[in-house]
């Protein structure tokens, strides 16, 4: 294989390859020194650097359109096509124009399974694979055999919200098949046992055997203190290896020299899901919110993807930075990565374009998107962000676009010598935090995560938690991903303490071992659309109930959706002291919504973690 390929050759190697001959057309993937890579038809290692909806745009009056900053279709394709190169991007994401006319490799996202009618209808009746082999012939004759083609997104953020999947097929007629088939694997998993599963479920109104179970078109919900998450995560494997194997099979069929990169996960992923995944796909496609306005991405995301697919390439089919300060009026109506100017949009991107570099799985980032959302919203969902490179003008953001440029040009050679990041030294780091900035900027975070949570049997890790101290506080903060399943609580009902995504610290600051627990606590669930928005309770649980924290202060910043961040600042008083000891003991056992999953400190289980408090890690307050 020959070194990294510079953007600015790709067209000659484009030319080469159609040259040789249709053979060339195929892409592959490879390893040197650790190290994952695309490789091109020519044989060059490739880092993909892509930017989506290069598309000339139109969405309405207020939206970003060619036919309004550009004589002709092709002076707006010549401009672009400079632009591309100057800025060092490479690759042409979802919804971009042909490759013919941006003469960039492209990845388009084919919308297979939603084309096919896979999701949220019937996946497991006979048509369905017949429907997905025609969808696929059909989407990818425009691609097939042209070497521009690196691969194929299946799909765009499926989701595999597990809930969901279960609530769905529940709530189908009987004649459904996938229906069927679900009540069918709850017969095996409890062993044809109404009661078993009633004490893990509330049955809908009705419903008093398995057969009536499947009669009803209502979904069962969850008991607090039951086991019932275990056959829910079965069932998201069960549908997600379907739709996997179907994709692959219609896919090899269509066009057997691309790459497959999946459904573009959204920046949640279901552990279930990414199993049933993991053999059927070349890489893995992740859209990604990065974590911090610095650019810092957390560990725990990716460390759970390699683990759960054994070490396949990664792709970031989206990422994005949005300012406040921007000249279209993007009001930025969400919880997506937002900044106040300009500059440190520009600063922002650029490190975090560096870090996906870093990681030795990646093969590649996307930029989303080459404009501006439409003043006042998209069209099918109102989503309003000042993501583009160019506002709707067609007037690049300068500081973004030149410090981009700058960066690209590094990040092959940047990737060439990537490897796994080392562990930080085990004290913690002096840091003032303050809660109320809704923001993990002010921490050291590299220096401040704790490296030695491990996840239970079987699990991957799902958080980072970092710590830092000053002279009043010792602040915590934790930033990962879980899903509380709202579709499968009762409506209008708030989940206990017990069941909710949690933090339990134990801490000895030299007055005696301390239990402070932080819960991210959902909404009560709504009979209807599901919502995610959170608070945090912190409660002192050494009597066994939840007890108020004198002085602590807590603030839940995530987002309406699984991503959850939140921060904790504990006065030293909380602890028993008046001022900073030079080293604490503690253990830390973080869980999942309905006890799910768990991580510890050293990896035991949390209640054997936190019931022997001699045994706490000793942790240094550094500086």
């Amino acid at each position: 294989m020959r070194p990294p390929l510079p953007a600015l050759t790709f067209a000659l190697v484009l030319l080469m390859a159609a040259a040789a001959g249709a053979s060339s057309a195929r892409w592959s993937i490879a390893h040197r020194d650790g190290v994952a890579w695309l490789v091109t038809p020519t044989g060059q290692l490739f880092f993909s650097i892509g930017v989506n909806s290069v598309d000339g745009g139109g969405d309405g009056a207020t939206a970003y359109d060619w036919t309004r900053v550009a004589p002709s279709y092709a002076s707006w394709l010549d401009t672009t096509r400079v632009r591309l190169a100057r800025w060092g991007f490479n690759t042409a994401g979802p919804t971009s124009t042909l490759p013919d006319e941006l003469r960039l490799p492209v990845i388009p996202d084919l919308e297979l399974g939603r084309t096919a009618r896979f999701h949220w209808v019937d996946p497991f009746h006979p048509a369905a694979a017949a429907r997905m082999r025609a969808a696929a012939r059909r989407l990818v004759a425009p691609y097939a055999g042209r070497p521009e083609r690196i691969g194929y997104f299946s799909d765009n953020e499926v989701g595999w919200w597990s809930g969901a999947l279960f609530a769905f097929y529940l709530e189908q007629p009987r004649t459904n098949v996938t229906k069927r088939r679900l009540v069918g694997l709850l017969r095996r998993h409890y062993d044809d046992d109404w009661q078993r599963f009633a004490r893990d479920f509330t049955p809908p109104p009705g419903a008093r055997s398995f057969a009536g179970l499947l009669r009803t078109r209502a979904t069962a919900t969850l008991r607090p203190g039951g086991h019932g998450l275990r056959v829910v995560e079965r069932w998201t494997r069960i549908v997600a290896r379907r739709y996997y194997t179907l994709v692959r099979r219609s896919l090899h069929a269509a066009d057997a020299d691309a790459l497959l990169f999946g459904d573009r996960l959204p920046i949640y992923y279901d552990p279930a899901a990414v199993r049933a995944m993991a053999p059927h796909v070349d890489a893995i496609a992740t859209n990604y919110n990065v974590d911090s306005p610095d650019g810092w991405i957390a560990p725990y995301f990716f460390d759970g993807l390699r683990q759960l697919s054994h070490d396949r390439p990664v792709l970031i089919s989206e990422w994005f930075f949005a300012a406040a300060e921007n000249r279209t009026g993007n009001r930025n109506n969400g919880h997506l990565m937002t900044v106040r100017t300009q500059d440190e949009r520009a600063r922002g991107a650029a490190a975090a374009a560096v870090r996906f570099a870093r990681e030795p799985t990646i093969i590649g980032a996307h930029w989303f998107q080459y404009y501006d959302h439409p003043r006042g919203g998209r069209s099918d969902d109102g989503e309003d962000y000042n993501f583009g490179l160019v506002d709707v003008a067609d007037r690049p953001y300068v500081e973004l676009v030149n410090a981009l440029g700058r960066v690209n040009a590094t990040l092959a050679t940047i990737h060439r010598h990537a490897s796994a990041p080392t562990s930080p030294s085990a004290g913690l780091p002096r840091a003032s935090i303050d809660v109320d900035d809704g923001s993990l900027a002010d921490w050291p975070k590299d220096e401040a995560v704790l490296t030695d949570l491990e996840p239970g049997p079987g699990r991957i890790p799902f958080a980072n938690v970092l710590a830092a101290w000053d002279d009043d506080a010792l602040s915590l903060a934790v930033v990962g991903m879980d899903y509380p399943a709202p579709e499968l609580t009762v409506p209008h009902t708030e989940l206990p303490h017990a069941e909710c995504f949690q933090v339990d610290s134990g801490i000895d600051a030299g007055d005696g071992p301390r239990r402070i627990a932080l819960y991210f606590v959902p909404p009560p669930a709504p009979a209807g659309k599901a919502r995610y928005t959170m608070r945090v309770d912190v409660c002192r649980i050494d009597g066994g109930g939840c007890e108020a924290v004198p002085g602590a202060r807590a603030r839940y910043f995530g987002a309406d959706q699984p991503r959850l961040v939140a921060e904790l600042r504990l006065p030293w008083s909380a602890l028993g002291v008046t001022r900073p000891p030079r080293a604490i003991r503690m253990a830390l056992a973080v869980s999942g919504f309905r006890r799910g999953r768990w991580m510890t400190t050293g990896g035991q289980s949390p209640r054997a973690t936190l019931a022997a408090p001699e045994r706490w890690p000793r942790r240094l307050l550094a500086g």
